[in-house]
C-alpha cells in the first residue's frame, strides 16, 4: 500500500477532490480516483468524502493507493493485428466483437488475454486486469487501440488523454442524409435515468462533450462521416448521432434497430438487416 498525504493549497481550493487527486498522483485517472474515494482509500481530515467534494485550503488529504497486483488474466494465443510498435507503445487494429479487457461475462478471449500471450513482460498498471490499457473501444467498435508497454509510457499516455492532446478520428456510417457538410455536437451526456447500461443526453447528471463531424461520402439514405472525438465519454459518438436523428447503422442500442424498414428497396433492406454490428471504426489516432 502506497501512502501519500498532503495539504490542499490555496490554488487547489474549491476544486473537486477527485480532480485534485488525479493531478497530484501521476498516471491516476479521475475515474480511478473517484473509485478510491468512494471505497475509503482516500479521506479528507480523516473523514470519508464524495468525489465531488470541494476541497478547502488547508484540508489534509490522505491517500492509500493499492499496490498493483499480479495479473490474473490468463494468456491466450489470440492473433493480434499490429499497426505500429516501438519500445514504449503498441497500436493494435482491434477487430469488432472483441472485448478490450476482462469483465463479468468476458473473462477470456479479450485483447488483454492476447497481449499477455504475445508480450510476457507487459506491466500490470492501475488494474491487474488492464495491463497497459490507457483507453478502450466498445466491443463492437473496430480500429486503432493504443497499449502502453511500460509504466512511463502509461503515465504519459494517460496524461495526454486527460489533457485532450490525443486526436481520435472515427468513421461512422449513419442513417439518413446529414444536413450541411460538417458540424459540431455539444449535447451533454450522462447515465441513462432508466437503463444504467446506456448513456443519454437527457440524464440528470451530465458531463460536457464535443463531437465534430464532416461528411466523407453520401449514399442513398446513408451517410459516411469522419468524426473527430474531442471528448471521450462512454458511447459518445453513438449517443450523439442518435440524438440528432441519425443513429449509427447496426447500432441496436441507440435507435438503429428498425431503421431498415425505411428503405424502399428490398435489396437495401436485406443488406442493412445483415449488418452484424454498429458501423463505427476508430480510424486514426
Amino acid at each position: 500500500m502506497s501512502v501519500l498525504t498532503f495539504a490542499v493549497t490555496e490554488a487547489e481550493a474549491r476544486h473537486r477532490l477527485d480532480t485534485i487527486i488525479s493531478k497530484r498522483v501521476p498516471g491516476l485517472s479521475r475515474s480511478h480516483a473517484a473509485r478510491l474515494i468512494r471505497t475509503g482509500y482516500i479521506v479528507v481530515n480523516h473523514l470519508k468524502q464524495k468525489p465531488a467534494y470541494l476541497v478547502k485550503c488547508g484540508d489534509v488529504v490522505q491517500t492509500e493507493l493499492p499496490v498493483s497486483q499480479p495479473i490474473k488474466a490468463k494468456p491466450e494465443p489470440i492473433p493480434l493485428s499490429i499497426l505500429y510498435e516501438d519500445a514504449d507503445i503498441i497500436i493494435l487494429n482491434k477487430p469488432a466483437g472483441v472485448v478490450v479487457y476482462p469483465a463479468p461475462g468476458h473473462r477470456s478471449g479479450t485483447i488483454v488475454n492476447a497481449l499477455l500471450y504475445h508480450y510476457q513482460n507487459l506491466e500490470g498498471i492501475e488494474s491487474e486486469l488492464r495491463p497497459g490499457i490507457v483507453h478502450r473501444l466498445d466491443k463492437d467498435t473496430s480500429g486503432a487501440l493504443i497499449v502502453a508497454k511500460n509504466t512511463i509510457a502509461h503515465e504519459s499516455l494517460c496524461s495526454q488523454f486527460k489533457e485532450r492532446q490525443v486526436q481520435k478520428l472515427y468513421l461512422a456510417l449513419v442513417y439518413g442524409n446529414m444536413k450541411g457538410s460538417s458540424g459540431v455536437i455539444k449535447l451533454p451526456i450522462g447515465r441513462h435515468p432508466a437503463d444504467r447500461k446506456k448513456m443519454s443526453t437527457k440524464a440528470r447528471k451530465t458531463r460536457s462533450t464535443e463531437t465534430r463531424w464532416r461528411i466523407k461520402e453520401r449514399f442513398q439514405g446513408i451517410t459516411l462521416l469522419e468524426v473527430d472525438l474531442r471528448t471521450g465519454r462512454t458511447h459518445q459518438i453513438r449517443v450523439h448521432c442518435a440524438a440528432t436523428g441519425h443513429p449509427v447503422v447496426g447500432d441496436t442500442t441507440y435507435g438503429g434497430k428498425r431503421k431498415w424498414k425505411e428503405f424502399r428497396s428490398r435489396q437495401m433492406q436485406d443488406t442493412i438487416r445483415s449488418v452484424p454490428r454498429q458501423m463505427l471504426h476508430a480510424w486514426q489516432v
